[in-house]
């Protein structure tokens, strides 16, 4: 099984058109473009029956204190923890494409709803807990929300995109469920799997 993300180059930075967060020389930090990529994939196994796109960063502080905060900065040695940007479940398999743009074009304030989207079953991304403190912007965030570090972090992110054939035709989840409930419910359905990484990050230092 074979994953493409059209724009998106292994090991290679994320396009600014797929961020939810871009540099700004004055503020840090921007509103992106948050478009969702155009993801495609083949050679599934016979006897798939689903597929689920999994979208995150596995470099995201465990702790927060220090994100985004002007003097200070997130230390590259503290621990990490995995933070999701986009979950589909329950798509066709008759389904090889996400076209860019369908999932998400542009930020949303205050989220976009979870559930049945144009394609498959949205779960809700980390931005629903990373924004919960804002009044401005919190909300439940379903479907795709895309990078944006924090911009004085020591760090580049990095993104995994992800694409699973499963022997399923539904997960079975639905309401607000999240990625780790996503990966306990694929937990022995997973017939093949594979995955585009690339990097980002808002600290101009590492730019």
């Amino acid at each position: 099984m074979k994953v493409h993300v059209n724009g998106i180059t292994e090991g290679q930075p994320v396009p600014e058109k797929f961020a939810f967060g871009v540099y700004s020389e004055e503020d840090h930090m921007s509103f992106g473009p948050n478009r969702n990529p155009e993801v495609s994939w083949e050679g599934a196994p016979e006897g798939t029956k689903s597929f689920a796109v999994v979208m995150y960063d596995p470099d995201v502080p465990s702790v927060a204190d220090d994100a985004n905060q002007e003097g200070k900065t997130v230390s590259k040695d503290i621990p990490r923890v995995d933070f999701f940007h986009w979950l589909l479940v329950d798509i066709p398999a008759t389904t090889h494409r996400i076209p860019e743009g369908e999932d998400s074009d542009g930020v949303s304030p205050k989220g976009k709803e979870p559930g049945p989207g144009p394609i498959g079953i949205r779960g809700v991304n980390n931005f629903t807990q990373f924004l919960a403190g804002n009044p401005d912007m919190a909300g439940t965030y379903g479907g795709y929300d895309g990078p944006c570090p924090p911009w004085n972090d020591e760090l580049v992110h990095h993104y995994h995109y992800e694409v699973y054939a499963l022997d399923v035709e539904t997960l079975g989840l639905d309401g607000e469920f999240d990625g780790d409930a996503v990966r306990k419910a694929m937990d022995g359905h997973v017939l093949a799997s594979d995955r585009v990484t690339a990097t980002y990050t808002l600290n101009p230092d590492l730019r």
